[in-house]
């Protein structure tokens, strides 16, 4: 029968060092990205990257400054969707800054478009309703004359930075795929 052997001291040793010193460079990470910031709704937090800094700015200026912050448009409204958007934003956001593979200026992905039509339709819903009937408040804008679909950021882009942020624009088949 053969015997199992317990790692020797040296390796005990190395083992409890490299624990160690992932733990501290993890918390050194964790505390120089002010990582318990991002668990907060304070805009200030998406400006922690000096990447955003123009978006930040531009939010200040725009005329939803008053009455939405950076995650009232750009994360889901429920609890768990939220945190798990939060999450997946905050691994790919980190990934590309470390790696520095990230395009310029920034760009909001198909996922979050989504994710702002919909909180643009949750919190402007009685106008939605009210400008296009109750046909379209659940839905996409359908433009009869361009063979597409509309999202608020298409005739809105400035409301949330002032400027284009690059998700509205013309519209066509070929731009969505």
């Amino acid at each position: 029968m053969r015997r199992l052997r317990l790692p020797t001291a040296a390796l005990r040793v190395g083992l409890v060092v490299a624990f160690g010193v992932a733990i501290g460079v993890g918390s050194h990470t964790f505390r120089y990205a002010e990582g318990l910031s991002y668990l907060k709704t304070d805009p200030d937090a998406c400006a922690n990257c000096h990447i955003m800094q123009p978006q930040y700015d531009g939010w200040q200026r725009a005329s939803h400054h008053t009455s939405a912050v950076c995650v009232d448009c750009h994360l889901p409204a429920e609890f768990p969707a939220k945190y798990v958007a939060k999450l997946e934003n905050g691994w790919r956001h980190g990934e590309k800054f470390t790696t520095q593979t990230f395009d310029e200026p920034l760009r909001v992905g198909p996922a979050g478009e989504r994710i702002l039509e919909a909180n643009c339709r949750r919190c402007h819903d009685a106008v939605v309703r009210d400008s296009f009937g109750e046909s379209h408040g659940s839905g996409l804008i359908v433009d009869p004359s361009h063979d597409a679909s509309l999202r608020c950021t298409h005739c809105h882009a400035g409301v949330g930075h002032g400027v284009r942020a690059l998700v509205g624009g013309p519209q066509s088949s070929a731009s969505r795929k």
